[in-house]
Parts: C-alpha cells; sequence; structure tokens
C-alpha cells in the first residue's frame, strides 16, 4: 500500500453536535485528553475562573460559556488521525452548523440523559440525514439522574426516525449510577463517583462474575440481567452497513465531566468510522486517494488573532496530499497561487505545517480572495466541488456606523464577517455601503455583529430592526427591478455580488408578485 494511500486510511473527520448544554464541548475535551493534545480540561461554566473550554475561543464565548463558531480541533489515537469539527451549540448558528458538516465524514450526537432528545438536535439531524452521514449517539450526564433508557432510545428512534443499537447500557442513574454493560465483551465497566474529581477509575468485571453482584447490589443486577434479555430479543440488530448509511444509530452511555466511558466509545467509534469519502463535483466524485489534491472552502474566520488582523480560511481536504509552498489553482479566481502558511488549528492556537492529507483541515492566509464553498485544485486535473447553499435569513436590521469618519472600519467590518457566513448584507438599490441590510438566521448573530464591530473593528452602530421576514433571490436575468408590480411592504435589495432580491413580510406579499408579475421566477437559497 503507498504511503497515501495509508495516511489517508489513518484519517477520520467528524463533527460533534447537541443542543446547548448537552455536554458537548465537555465531551470534545476528554477526546482531546486521550490524544494528548491538552493537559487540562477547561470548565465551560466556570466563568469566574480564567479557564474557558479550549474550542471556546472568541471573547463572547468565554463571557456567555457558549459555542458560537464552529472551532476545529486534531489530535493524534493509537494510530489514527482524528479532525474534530466543534459546531456551534446555540440555536442561532444553525448554517455556520451546516456549512461544518459539509466539511465531515460523520457526526457524533451527543444528548443529555435527563431531557431527551431537544429541538436543536433535531434540526442537526435532519442537516445529517439530508447528506446520508453517519451518526453515533452518546447519550451523556448519566451521573445524574436521567430518563428510563428504553425511553430514551424511543425517543430517538420516534422524533428522530433512525433506528438505534445500543452498544452498552446503564445501570442506574444519578446516584445510583452503577456503570456500564458493555454487550460485546459482556462485561461491565464499574463506576465509581469520587467527590466531584475529574476522573473516575476504571473497573471491568465479567457480567457472570459473583464480585459484579456485591458491586451494583442484587436489585440492580437483576435488572440489567432482565434489560440485556430484553434488548437481545427485542432490539435492533447492529448493522455496520445501515450506520454507514446513516439509517441506524449506534448508542453510548457516560459521563463526559468524570471521563466515565469516554475512552471505549472513542475506541469504538473509531471502528464504526469510515476514512475519508469521496466528495460530489460537479463532473462527478474526486476519490480521496487520488494523487491530485483538491480541498474546498467551508469556513472563513477573520481576527483570529487580533493582533495580526488577519483572516483564514478554513479548507476540508478531499484528496491527494498538500504540502507547503505547492502551486494550486484558485477555480473561482481563475488563477494559480501559493497558500501560504499553511496552518493546524486548535481552536485559536496555530502550527506551520509542512503537509496534509485527504480528510484534514488546513487553514491558510486569506488575503480577502476565498469565499466559502470555493475549490482549491492541482492545475493539471481542474474539479469544482458543489455550491453550499446559503440559508435564507428570518431576521433583518438596518444598521449604520454612528461616527461617519469611520466609514472604512465600518465597510470592512461588515464585509469580512459577512464573507464568514456569519450574516448576510444587502443594499437597497442604488445605495451607498453607509447604511446596509444585514439578514440572519437567528437574532443571537446580532449581537455577535455588534459585539464584534466594536471589538474587533472600533466601530459603534445604530441597529433599527425591520419587518421583513421573508427573503427571496429573482431567478431571472432579463427582468427590470424597479419596474415589477410589488405589494407596499415589499422592498428591492441586492446583495454584495449583484445579485437582485425581494424582502417580505408575509407570505401574501410572496404570493402577489408572484402572480402580478408574469413569468417571474423567485427562489429561498441564493448560492455561495
Amino acid at each position: 500500500m503507498s504511503d497515501l494511500i495509508q495516511e489517508i486510511n489513518k484519517r477520520r473527520t467528524f463533527a460533534i453536535i447537541s443542543h446547548p448544554d448537552a455536554g458537548k464541548t465537555t465531551l470534545t475535551e476528554k477526546l482531546l485528553l486521550y490524544g494528548g493534545a491538552i493537559n487540562l480540561a477547561g470548565s465551560v461554566k466556570g466563568k469566574r475562573t480564567s479557564k474557558h473550554a479550549v474550542s471556546d475561543w472568541m471573547e463572547i464565548e468565554k463571557k456567555r460559556g457558549i459555542s458560537v463558531t464552529s472551532s476545529v480541533l486534531q489530535f493524534k489515537y493509537n494510530g489514527y488521525c482524528i479532525n474534530i469539527l466543534d459546531t456551534p451549540g446555540h440555536q442561532d448558528f444553525s448554517e455556520d452548523t451546516y456549512r461544518t458538516l459539509m466539511a465531515a465524514d460523520s457526526a457524533v450526537m451527543v444528548i443529555d440523559g435527563s431531557k431527551g432528545v431537544e429541538n436543536q438536535t433535531i434540526k442537526l439531524f435532519k442537516v445529517c440525514v439530508m447528506r446520508h452521514i453517519p451518526i453515533i449517539t452518546f447519550i451523556n450526564k448519566m451521573d445524574r439522574d436521567s430518563k428510563n433508557p428504553f425511553d430514551l432510545l424511543e425517543d430517538i428512534e420516534n422524533v428522530l426516525g433512525i433506528h438505534t443499537c445500543p452498544m452498552n447500557w446503564p445501570i442506574g442513574s444519578g446516584k445510583e449510577f452503577k456503570g456500564v454493560y458493555n454487550r460485546k465483551s459482556q462485561s461491565v465497566l464499574a463506576f465509581t463517583a469520587n467527590n466531584g474529581q475529574k476522573e473516575v477509575e476504571k473497573k471491568v468485571v465479567d457480567v457472570n462474575s459473583p464480585e459484579l453482584k456485591e458491586i451494583v447490589g442484587e436489585y440492580k443486577y437483576q435488572d440489567l440481567v432482565d434489560e440485556i434479555e430484553l434488548l437481545d430479543g427485542a432490539g435492533d440488530d447492529f448493522d455496520l452497513e445501515a450506520v454507514q448509511k446513516g439509517e441506524l444509530t449506534p448508542v453510548f452511555f457516560g459521563s463526559a465531566l468524570t471521563n466515565f466511558g469516554v475512552e471505549p466509545f472513542l475506541e469504538e467509534f473509531l471502528n464504526l468510522t469510515t476514512p475519508p469519502l469521496s466528495r460530489e463535483t460537479i463532473e462527478g466524485e474526486v476519490d480521496p486517494t487520488s494523487s491530485d489534491f483538491s480541498a474546498f472552502v467551508f469556513k472563513i474566520q477573520a481576527n483570529m488573532n487580533k493582533a495580526h488582523r488577519d483572516r483564514i480560511a478554513f479548507m476540508r481536504i478531499c484528496s491527494g496530499k498538500f504540502e507547503k509552498d505547492m502551486e494550486v489553482f484558485h477555480l473561482q479566481g481563475n488563477k494559480k497561487m501559493r497558500l501560504s502558511q499553511p496552518q493546524q488549528i486548535m481552536a485559536q492556537e496555530r502550527e506551520v505545517i509542512d503537509e496534509a492529507y485527504a480528510g484534514d483541515i488546513i487553514g491558510v492566509f486569506d488575503p480577502g480572495i476565498f469565499s466559502i464553498g470555493d475549490t482549491i485544485c492541482t492545475a493539471r486535473n481542474k474539479v469544482q466541488f458543489k455550491g453550499i447553499p446559503t440559508f435564507a435569513p428570518e431576521h433583518f436590521c438596518r444598521v449604520r456606523q454612528k461616527d461617519t469618519m469611520k466609514r472604512k472600519q465600518f465597510i470592512k467590518g461588515t464585509s469580512q464577517i459577512a464573507q464568514e457566513g456569519a450574516i448576510q448584507i444587502f443594499q437597497e438599490l442604488d445605495a451607498g455601503m453607509e447604511e446596509v441590510i444585514v439578514g440572519v438566521v437567528g437574532v443571537l448573530q446580532f449581537d455577535v455583529l455588534k459585539y464584534r464591530l466594536e471589538n474587533e473593528y472600533n466601530v459603534d452602530i445604530i441597529m433599527e430592526n425591520l419587518p421583513f421576514q421573508f427573503i427571496r433571490w429573482i431567478v431571472n436575468d432579463d427582468i427590470d427591478v424597479k419596474a415589477l408590480n410589488l405589494a407596499s411592504d415589499t422592498k428591492r435589495i441586492q446583495d454584495l455580488k449583484g445579485n437582485h432580491l425581494l424582502l417580505f413580510t408575509s407570505e401574501w406579499s410572496i404570493t402577489w408578485a408572484l402572480e402580478h408579475n408574469e413569468g417571474l421566477k423567485l427562489q429561498e437559497f441564493g448560492n455561495n
């Protein structure tokens, strides 16, 4: 086997998704601890201390204790090279999560054992189903009082419409949590509470050992025997092919905070997931083991290092090998270029790298030429990956700077944050950039915009909420937008690429526009 194929086969690239507070960031950090990537996990809740989660690097994230941008983290474990894409937990950031899932080959879904499937999980899950990516479920917080595990499985099956196959089974929960039974090895990993310390001791006991009865107690032991019998008789059988098609989710129970069950989960996860998968291009599929390098941009982040005012484009390598200073072709810019300072990112920390392979995520310095969805490839074998659709914003606001002398900073700040995909910027027809209309998927993004403009670009802004709820791109190139017959509550606007759009306050106004303008075609998504 060639070195290239060997390196690519070691790669695993996955996203972690969950509802806020299900313990996603804690689980991410424990995985990094096992890979030796960090020595001490930061507590997301410990806001009074100087510790913060490694993956939450933006100032606003540290203050609020939530993840609002997707982080990229890489570590090595047992001969594998693992790329974790830690997605925003907040529901307002579903668009950033969607783009991140485009760069992942599988997903880990974290569920709070006391709450079951929550709203945000449903949204994110639907994106995974749309992409047919394998989903592995980690039911967290078993050291707290939880729902009945059978009810949790039923919840996943009914709400998300996917079959479940428990890989291990909890013995009790909360103060009565005694450990988990591993169905494959038929042994129990016993849990010993240790006064809130971060790591619990490991003790493995055979399910038929008399010692187990002593550890878990007679009643818990009998419950376990009955539940195993029920699972073996009535549960879904494990089917790796169904897992890899996204039709069956293997389920693990554990507690990320106490580190219980995390390492067995990681080891089994690596067995269940595949090396990097082929990627669709406009012409067909690209094989990851092809010797021709190709990648696409799925995220852009400005000011990761405030001292340097830099902009990083995150790329998922889809095929071949990347080498520092190699010449590549930027398809959308139609030109050859060298990617300067290729880096691997650990949240805000970076390390300049000499090489990377299909499946890896690299960050490259962006002088302002990349957009989300752009393709980078070798000049001799040009490919174009399918674009990443843009979500239609649901909330709109008119934004202008307080101090007219700061026009330059205002334009730079709003444009850069828009290129990252956190907001979308529109202008009224024939208007300048002194005042823009900002569209977002969730209202928290307005707070982030205001905070970042003040802190990163030194610009105070005035925001005025607008009543619009719907936006549509005009498909027809040959229509005179100014001549359209529209309801009085409809606004004509354009995006930064000059595409024409309409803003509506109601679905009735959309119907009016279509009925009163023959041949008008509208669509809900733009394309990057």
